[in-house]
């Protein structure tokens, strides 16, 4: 007897319109988000410590927002593909907004904006794939890693784009071309495949989210929740320090530091091949702890090595990243589509996203730019950052966090049954 093994697979077509989806999506948000940071600093627009936080932070607020608005109402609402249209032409036009403004409380609102219409089709097009894909387990993964390689594609053109030492006016490219991506998947998005409002079924999806809440009178839920929120602040961290420290500490290009970290981008891809055989044969705990423990290397590396006497170093390891991102993230989100009761599973997926894209990086964004503050002497061009010390910071929440898991988390199976979740990590 013969099986139609196409019935089983998704059209080359629409593998590759999602794809490309996935492409578009993922490089709005890496176009801005390694520099921004720099471009709200003393080498930029000069803003406040606590503007650069709460400004940083807008995309942690856009996340609080944004999770519930996708679940409880826009993909309920709007065809998918419509949704994401109107919503990445809003964002478009409020990132070209927000190139151009020069003082705070215009730059955040425009900023804001953007992360209002843009956060929400994180989800979405996740929805739009598993809703066109026949095998989501087996095909997602692909449509995914699409993000990833949009994130790097996107960085490289900033070599170009920026100088040895960027100006205000060159950095404003980094939402200038965000805001041309956004445009772009805009129209492309009207070439996707129609996908209807899902029905409302807002009464159970309610009681879900308050089952999901409840997981954590389970002792080894509760650890991996408090052991998320300090990953979350270690990662989110990266980002808030990685492109000065690159150019004012190793002495690296600002128009390379973008491409430099899209390293940890290339490493993910090839960490996220080889996870499953590592998941079978470490288990859920040890995948997670080398994951943490990754983030110690890299951070201690950066504290003791932070100079232009170890460029190569510095440079080979933000493999990390991407290591650190796929062993602990990737096998959190798989971990819980396997572990978790089925039907609280979405909801359960979106609290940890809540830590990770919400309330992780607020604490971040915050507490990084007061350590950066307060470790930095001297003013202007005489300004001298302790990264040092700074650094010292992630490398002990990592300890603890790789701690927690080792003595706390006791999770009711060792390892997978069978790899394959449809974990809806961001791509970073």
């Amino acid at each position: 007897m013969s099986t139609d093994v196409t019935a089983t697979k998704t059209d080359s077509a629409t593998i590759t319109k999602l794809f490309i989806m996935m492409i578009l999506e993922i490089a709005i948000w890496g176009a801005w988000q390694v520099k921004v940071f720099s471009f709200m600093g003393a080498s930029g627009l000069n803003f406040e410590p606590w503007q650069q936080s709460l400004a940083g932070s807008m995309f942690g607020i856009a996340s609080l927002v944004g999770i519930f608005f996708s679940n409880q109402f826009a993909d309920r609402n709007f065809a998918a593909e419509k949704f994401l249209a109107f919503s990445h032409l809003i964002g478009g036009i409020a990132l070209f907004a927000t190139a151009y403004c020069t003082t705070f409380w215009p730059f955040f609102l425009c900023f804001l904006v953007y992360g209002l219409f843009y956060v929400p089709t994180l989800s979405v097009t996740n929805s739009l794939a598993f809703a066109h894909l026949k095998n989501p387990a087996k095909e997602f993964g692909f449509v995914r890693m699409g993000g990833t390689i949009g994130w790097i594609i996107i960085s490289w053109p900033f070599i170009f784009l920026l100088g040895a030492q960027a100006t205000v006016t060159e950095m404003r490219w980094i939402f200038i071309v965000a805001g041309i991506v956004s445009l772009a998947l805009a129209a492309f998005s009207l070439t996707l495949p129609h996908t209807p409002p899902r029905k409302a079924e807002g009464a159970v999806d309610n009681l879900a989210w308050i089952k999901a809440f409840k997981q954590l009178k389970h002792p080894f839920v509760l650890v991996l929740f408090i052991v998320t929120l300090l990953d979350s602040i270690i990662h989110n961290g990266y980002f808030v320090l990685i492109d000065g420290f690159l150019s004012k500490a190793v002495g690296l290009s600002e128009n390379i530091t973008m491409a430099i970290t899209t390293i940890g981008q290339v490493a993910e891809i090839v960490t996220m091949v080889a996870l499953g055989t590592v998941l079978v044969k470490l288990g859920w705990k040890w995948t997670m702890i080398i994951g943490i423990l990754g983030h110690a290397l890299r951070f201690a590396t950066f504290s003791f090595f932070g100079n232009s006497d170890y460029q190569a170093l510095i440079i080979f390891i933000q493999v990390l990243h991407g290591i650190c991102y796929a062993f602990f993230f990737a096998t959190l989100y798989i971990f819980v589509d396997e572990v978790f009761p089925k039907d609280i599973r979405t909801s359960a997926q979106g609290l940890f996203n809540l830590l990770i894209l919400g309330v992780g990086l607020v604490i971040a964004n915050f507490g990084f730019i007061y350590l950066k503050d307060y470790f930095t002497k001297g003013q202007g061009a005489e300004q001298v950052v302790d990264y040092f010390s700074i650094f010292l910071v992630p490398t002990a929440l990592a300890i603890v966090a790789m701690l927690l898991l080792l003595f706390g988390f006791q999770p009711p199976s060792d390892r997978p049954a069978a790899v394959g979740g449809s974990g809806s990590a961001p791509a970073h």
